[in-house]
């Protein structure tokens, strides 16, 4: 949602929540779960970036309402974790960290898996193709 949604009036004036805020807020929530290794910045297959910080908001959709929000969080996952385990953790880091800050109820937070990085070290048949012929 592309609009800014009315959050509350007070007898000073209105406070706003924008999108982005609340994008940056789940953003940075999903990179805290352990087994997350980056955002994938498409919904679509796009290309990946490895827990770079310089948009918080990359991989995340949100959809902002007078009280509520929903969330669609686009990960890369480290191989060797539980894709569900992950993928719940970051349901539960999301909704607390939005609700908490912004006072918004958090209706749904969906987690697309893009991609599974692999580590180095857990790459050994590359090198073996490699050296294979002398």
């Amino acid at each position: 949602m592309s609009t800014i949604a009315e959050y509350e009036k007070t007898d000073m004036g209105t406070i706003q929540i924008a999108p982005e805020v609340i994008e940056v807020i789940a953003g940075l929530a999903t990179i805290e779960v352990e087994g997350v290794a980056g955002m994938s910045s498409g919904f679509g297959g796009g290309i990946a970036e490895l827990l770079g910080r310089k948009n918080l908001s990359k991989g995340v959709k949100v959809e902002v309402g007078q009280r509520e929000a929903a969330v669609d969080v686009s990960i890369i996952v480290e191989y060797g974790n539980k894709i569900p385990e992950v993928a719940s953790q970051i349901q539960n880091n999301v909704k607390r960290s939005i609700e908490m800050m912004t006072g918004l109820n958090v209706v749904e937070v969906n987690v697309h898996i893009h991609d599974v990085h692999f580590k180095q070290a857990e790459r050994p048949e590359e090198e073996e193709s490699i050296n294979r012929v002398k």
